[in-house]
């Protein structure tokens, strides 16, 4: 258990350490622990990463939780969100440090304009992949509320906190529908 734990903690510390932002890091993180070690299947990752966008907080924090906690237990929950907050943590010392330098310098302008284009790409990875999850069901249904949920983020000053809970009751209200159909017809 110690073993699967540190080896948590190295990966996430190490794409923690690469990765710009939580959502970037989560295409690394499915690369990593679905088709490098195998311990999670794609759908399981999916999964993973939606239980993660629901829950407060950083997203790179709440998804190395679940998966330390799935693979691991406590232990491993604690190795995995230590290996991502850990990097951060240490580069926001030094960048206060070194606050003036930094800047002002114009290579390093030029450097973090550079970043954004992988940052992009790793996006929309992410994105590219949650979207085969919908795919798969291949329900008018759900690329509706893809659609509609785009509109409502791009359109509204609302807190996404509210298209959560909105896209929640759908679901719910459609799975007891759903239910209660198919109990109807036996």
């Amino acid at each position: 258990m110690f073993k699967k734990a540190w080896l948590l903690f190295i990966n996430t510390f190490s794409i923690s350490m690469t990765a710009n932002s939580g959502y970037a890091m989560l295409g690394v993180i499915k690369n990593r622990f679905v088709d490098k070690y195998g311990w999670f299947t794609k759908e399981e990752m999916e999964d993973f990463i939606a239980l993660a966008q629901s829950c407060p907080g950083p997203i790179a924090c709440s998804s190395a939780t679940i998966i330390g906690y799935e693979s691991c237990g406590i232990v491993g929950a604690l190795a995995a969100v230590f290996g991502v907050i850990l990097p951060p943590f240490l580069m926001m010392i030094l960048v206060t440090f070194f606050y003036t330098f930094i800047s002002t310098n114009a290579t390093v302008r030029i450097f973090i304009t550079g970043m954004q284009a992988g940052v992009c790409a790793m996006l929309l990875d992410v994105v590219l992949g949650l979207f085969s999850g919908v795919q798969k069901m291949n329900k008018p249904f759900y690329y509706v509320m893809i659609i509609l949920s785009f509109l409502y983020v791009r359109l509204t000053p609302y807190s996404i906190f509210f298209l959560a809970m909105i896209c929640i009751a759908i679901a719910v209200v459609k799975t007891l529908l759903f239910t209660k159909k198919v109990e109807e017809s036996l």
